[in-house]
Order: structure tokens, then sequence, then C-alpha cells
């Protein structure tokens, strides 16, 4: 079975040698592509400058700045460096139309809104936003820029929609600071999660979604789930290993007569999951790898979470899901998720959102290795936006132009029947089989809301 599926990935890679003259076709189609963009810019010179900056962005450089990519084609830097460093073009009616083309051509009902950090290596105590902060990329605390990215997650697609520069409070209490930074006046301190949410009132409308999901930094603080919660918002959020929960669906220790009723016991996640049984694990099939199907065991239960004040937190599921090595069946990692969706949701659902949340990962990286999301040289906030959107939309092109590899958005050709198989319960479950999906409509109630299980990927 291995040999086969060695073969197959041949194939794939031997599909995937383009001939040069293909790419000298896809100059006109990037042309049309900018069109919906570079008419929200007033000057001309600003519109090649937009269209040259993002070709050269998609281009081959090892690094894509402003001075690269001018002398790439043959310009003069000052230009080019003016238009994205300091040129007065607003960035967000770009932004709204990436947004826009995101939700049209990828939008699902059943779609995912994915909120991650990302940190950008940088020194210099002029760069806005530089701190010592936490840099994933570096793996510890060092002078970075910290972005907190939003992508959008389908059954077609994964792309990222919009970002924003965390400043941390010893910028925005340093007033000079900021104003030579460019830092606008009104721009006040905002915590990474109140980005998200301002970040989700201004697309969520526009990219049809069922859940909203993150990682552990995004899930740890209880505020910010009571909040997606109260705004009729579904999560599926990551959190520490060390959370504490008391488990719902155990009985509480027997009453001595005198005092108080006792309660569950506070209990740390990963000890919890330690003591549960084989039995209370379903096996998902998640998707078809190099070297076979890649098998997850999931469970779910209903606990609350001790609050940041050390209080008992609203009802909500907690979902593990672990990973074993495939030769030694050895669990080499387990992950933790608290999410508001109803008891019933099934765990494939839950799955196929905990795989989601992980695609953002793949869009910065794309973003980052093809289309030059962290090789900016500016240091001010206007110019760090610019960089940032014409980046985004750049790496958007790259998405499409994938589709349009799959043949899934031709004019010729229509799209296959993605959910062709239909779900049934079994031991071990395939996340491609599901039922229809119900359509999202924030007015249900909660003890109305379900979610049947969904196609993860395309088949």
């Amino acid at each position: 079975m291995e040999a086969e599926y060695e073969a197959r990935k041949q194939e794939l890679l031997d599909e995937c040698k383009v001939a040069p003259q293909v790419f000298e076709r896809v100059l006109p189609r990037l042309e049309r592509f900018m069109e919906p963009f570079v008419e929200n810019l007033v000057r001309k010179e600003q519109c090649a400058h937009a269209s040259t900056f993002v070709q050269g962005l998609l281009s081959n450089l090892e690094h894509k700045n402003t001075e690269s990519i001018a002398y790439r084609f043959g310009q003069q830097r000052m230009g080019l460096q003016w238009f994205v460093g300091k040129s007065d073009w607003n960035h967000e009616p770009l932004r709204d139309e990436l947004v826009r083309q995101v939700g049209e051509q990828l939008g699902e009902e059943d779609g995912v809104i994915v909120f991650d950090p990302s940190g950008f290596p940088k020194s210099g105590r002029e760069s806005v936003g530089v701190a010592r902060q936490w840099c994933g990329r570096l793996g510890k605390v060092d002078n970075c820029q910290v972005a907190v990215c939003m992508g959008y997650v389908s059954s077609k697609e994964h792309a990222l929609v919009d970002t924003r520069l965390f400043l941390p409070k010893e910028w925005t209490q340093d007033k000079k600071r900021c104003k030579k930074a460019g830092v606008p006046k009104k721009v006040r301190f905002r915590t990474r999660h109140q980005l998200c949410l301002e970040m989700l009132g201004q697309h969520g409308e526009t990219l049809p979604h069922a859940w909203v999901t993150g990682d552990d930094e995004m899930g740890r603080p209880y505020w910010f789930r009571r909040r997606l919660n109260a705004l009729d918002e579904q999560y599926l959020l990551a959190v520490a290993s060390n959370t504490q929960i008391r488990d719902l669906e155990v009985d509480p220790p027997a009453y001595s007569g005198h005092g108080r009723y006792p309660k569950r016991p506070w209990t740390r996640v990963d000890e919890w999951v330690r003591a549960i049984g084989k039995r209370a694990w379903t096996q998902v099939d998640v998707r078809d790898g190099s070297k076979g199907p890649l098998v997850v065991e999931v469970l779910k239960r209903r606990v609350v979470a001790r609050t940041d004040k050390r209080q008992e937190g609203h009802t909500e599921v907690l979902v593990a899901i672990r990973f074993r090595e495939r030769d030694t069946k050895r669990v080499v990692q387990t992950d933790y998720y608290l999410s508001n969706a109803t008891a019933d949701t099934h765990v494939v659902e839950f799955a196929r959102v905990a795989k989601a949340e992980h695609r953002i990962e793949e869009c910065i990286q794309r973003a980052k290795s093809e289309a030059g999301l962290a090789d900016y040289e500016v240091r001010n906030w206007k110019g760090w936006h610019h960089h940032q959107i014409l980046s985004l939309i750049a790496t958007w092109f790259l998405v499409t132009e994938a589709r349009r590899g799959k043949k899934m958005d031709t004019g010729d050709h229509g799209a296959a029947n993605r959910r062709r198989h239909q779900f049934h319960p079994a031991p071990r479950l395939r996340m491609r089989y599901s039922l229809p999906h119900p359509a999202r409509t924030p007015a249900v109630a909660d003890s109305q809301r379900t979610r049947s299980p969904l196609p993860l990927e395309t088949t």
C-alpha cells in the first residue's frame, strides 16, 4: 500500500511541472485581476506602482522589498518607495475589495474564520510597533512586530483577508513616538483579542461562516470566549494544557449531610484526558497522506472552565484531539479546545474546524514565502499597512490561480460535486462524509442550534 501512495505522489509531482511559456499568459490575467483594486486609487501613477509592486511580490526575487522590485523592473527606487512608504492613499478600500472577493468566491455557510498572531522579527526603536514580545517565528521573546491575522477557510480554499498591527502599551503611551511613526491620533491601545473582535465586526457579514476559531493564545482569556458567545458566534478555540475544568458528565461527590454540597473538583485538561478510557475516543480519518490515511482520535465532554477570577464560566464543550505515531502508535500530540457548540455536535465537525484552525498557518507561510509579507523595510504606520495589503492581494492572486489550475473556477467546466457521499455513524469516521448543513441564522436560540458533520476538504 505504501508503494502505491508513493507512486501516486510522484504522478502528482510530475503534473506540477510547467513550461516557462505558461507564465507569460499569467501577466494579462494579473492585469485584469488588479483592476478592481486599483480603481480605489486616485492617481494614475499610483495604479501603475500598485501593479508593479504586486508583480514584484509574485516574482522570484530573494528579497521582495521596494528597492529590489524597482530595480527588477528597471525603475528608480524612490518612486516606488514613496508609493509604499509615504504616499497618501488609503489601504482600507483595497482590503474591503479583497474581503468581498474572498467571501464571494470561497464563501460557504459552514466556513470558518480563523485568527492567529504572527511575529515579524524587527529591530530599531523607530519602527512602528517594535517591542520585546513573544515572536513565534523565533520561538522566544525578542524585538519584533506582531500582526493579528484574519483568515477564511472553506472546503474550496483558504486565504488571509486582513492583518492588524498590535501596538504594545509602551507605544500607545508615548505620544511623541507614535507621532513620529505616523500612528493616527485615534488609535488607542487594544489587546490582540480586541483587534480580532474589530475585524470580526467589520468582515463577519461579508464572510459567510458557521465557526470562529484560533490558537491557544486566542482561547486563553475567558472574556473573549464569553464575548463571542454573546455575539452568537459559534467558536472552537484552542486552550492550554493547564486549563482547569470541571466535568459535568460525572456525578459530584456524595453529600456528607453537613455544610455546603460538594462540587466536582477542578482538574487540568491534560490530567483529565490521561484518565479517560479508550472507549471514549472516536477515530476520525482526517485526510489521505503520502503513507496512507491520517487518523486522529477525538473526544468531547460537557464542562465548565475556570475563569481568570477563579470562578466557574458558562457551560462549554471540551474537545480533545490526539495524534499517534503511524508505526509505534504512540501518542505524540494532544490538542485541547473549548467550544460553545451544542453537546450533540458530532466529533467529525469538531475535527473539521480544528483542522481549519491550522490552515491559517499555511496562509501566513504562503504569504511570507511567496508574496513577501515579511520583506518590508518601512518604519511607519502607513507604510506597514500599504505593504501588508499589497502582499495579501498578491497572495490572493496565487490562490485564484491555484483554483483555476484545479479547474474549480473556470467558465467551461463546472466544479465537481464535493458532497457526493452521505455521512453515517461508524467507529471510524471519514471527515469528507457529511449531511447537508443548515443555514446560519444568528436569531436561532442556543437550545435550537445544531451543527451537522461537514466535509473537511475538497474531494
